[in-house]
Order: structure tokens, then sequence, then C-alpha cells
């Protein structure tokens, strides 16, 4: 079941996020920043647990992220990302989004939800705020990709 995540899952979706981040594949998020933009994600409810987790984050007046999509280990595969992504899609639509980006290791993710791959210079230098927390700036190696709604 996906849903809203609520106050109560914020430590289950930070635990998710510990998992990646701490292998370099997205970045952390501390507990302040989770509370702060807990209504940008979307959880995957399995046996009453978060076992997945994405969100959707509002940039500028027509553009969003994808940001923190993570699945546990064991249920990969599953199609519960693909899943988590189209419900951040579909709320981006219902916002008046025109477009989206995620910044990916996974670029063949993405692309079977038709997103494209971009050259980053194309997005707003506000989303780079994020990127400044990262070890990997300026030398960042993710993929931009982008969909038009």
């Amino acid at each position: 079941m996906i849903r809203k995540a609520r106050l109560n899952d914020v430590k289950e979706i930070q635990r998710l996020i510990k998992q990646y981040s701490t292998r370099g594949e997205i970045l952390p998020r501390s507990l302040v920043e989770l509370y702060d933009h807990l209504r940008d994600f979307f959880v995957y409810i399995k046996n009453r647990k978060v076992v997945g987790i994405c969100a959707l984050h509002v940039c500028w007046e027509d553009l969003g992220e994808i940001r923190s999509l993570a699945v546990q280990e064991d249920m990969r595969k599953m199609g519960i990302g693909i899943a988590l992504v189209k419900a951040c899609l579909k709320e981006a639509k219902a916002l008046g989004i025109k477009r989206v980006f995620a910044l990916t290791y996974r670029p063949d993710f993405f692309e079977r939800l038709a997103f494209n791959v971009v050259d980053k210079s194309i997005l707003p230098h506000k989303i780079w705020t994020d990127c400044l927390k990262c070890v990997k700036f300026p030398d960042c190696d993710e993929v931009a990709m982008l969909k038009e709604l």
C-alpha cells in the first residue's frame, strides 16, 4: 500500500535512507530535514512496515524533483520503486508541475518511466543547495534525468 508519510514514519524513513546513504547512493537526511519535508514523502507499507520511500520536492513554479527513493534490500525488484515514483508523478500533475527531474546512479530505472537524460546545466542553481552537503560535490557523477508531464 502506498500512502503519504506520517509523523510516526520518520524514523523508518531515516532507516531506509541510512541504508543507502552510507554507500553514497543517496544523500543522508537528518531527522530535522525529514520532519521539515515530511509532506514530500510517500511510503510503501507491507505487513505494517515501511519498506519503500520516495519524495516529490517542489523546486520551482514548474519543476519538481524525485528524491530519496529507497526500497528495503529484500523487497527490491518487486515494482515498489516504480509504484512510488508513479505516486510522486501523479501528485506532481495534480500540483500543476510541468517537469520532474531526478539525479540518479540508475538512469535505466528512470528511463523505464519515460525520463530522459539531460545536461545538469539546464537545471536551476536552486536545486544545488542539497548538493553542497554531498561528499562528491562539486564532482557529481550522478545522471540528471527529466520527464515532461
